[in-house]
């Protein structure tokens, strides 16, 4: 049976936000920590929650009313949704999705450790977004089978030594000043545009195709957000 994943997108706290839900086909298995969907229900069990464990999320919330420049309103904007099927994937572009997966978690700590030290809101906003494409990224990990690189490792910590390396480079580069922050966020961005895209070109299943693309414009937004 071929699968339909629900892609939606809106904006959230003026930061384009990806979520990636299961169709009534989609049924997430247990060996990860989910609880299989049910038909009926339109929803996944891939949430926050699991974020909060893992990410330190849950600090992001105690920081919501903390002011700073470039900072986001809290208003959304529901942009519609998208049922599509899945597809195969070669060894090559299962690399890739993990890949991924360890790239928008590099995002969302970084941006967690900028916000601390110098509390800007847009820090924080888009480390809320960043969770998201995480969880879009993780869910099509389940689905095709794949193990996630980012299960266990809490902020700061990663699976792969290049991605421990680009995080603590980017950390250090941001803690010498605000303005380093800024360039550091930059820099994220700018290597999330370009990896996405080769990603989007080289994918030929069409659920991946769009969460690549969605993830896309939405890192041109943040990089839009970060002053690039």
């Amino acid at each position: 049976m071929r699968k339909a994943t629900i892609i939606t997108t809106s904006i959230i706290g003026g930061v384009l936000a990806v979520t990636l839900v299961a169709g009534a086909s989609f049924a997430v298995g247990t060996k990860m920590g989910r609880v299989a969907t049910s038909a009926g229900s339109g929803q996944s069990s891939h949430s926050l929650e699991r974020s909060d464990r893992t990410m330190g999320e849950g600090a992001n919330s105690s920081r919501s009313e903390r002011g700073g420049q470039n900072g986001h309103g809290a208003d959304g904007e529901e942009m519609g949704e998208s049922t599509l099927d899945s597809g195969t994937l070669t060894s090559e572009q299962e690399a890739t999705l993990s890949l991924m997966a360890e790239e928008e978690k590099v995002a969302h700590d970084v941006y967690i450790a900028f916000g601390d030290l110098y509390g800007d809101k847009v820090f924080d906003n888009i480390a809320n977004a960043e969770s998201n494409h995480l969880s879009a990224v993780q869910t099509l990990l389940e689905r095709y089978e794949l193990a996630d690189p980012t299960v266990g490792q809490a902020v700061g910590e990663f699976n792969s030594e290049s991605m421990q390396e680009l995080y603590d480079s980017l950390l250090a580069q941001g803690a010498q000043s605000r303005d380093d922050a800024y360039e550091a966020a930059r820099t994220v961005e700018e290597t999330d545009i370009r990896d996405l895209a080769a990603a989007a070109d080289d994918a030929t299943a069409p659920d991946v195709i769009a969460v690549y693309e969605r993830l896309l414009a939405a890192s041109e937004k943040h990089l839009a957000a970060f002053g690039g």
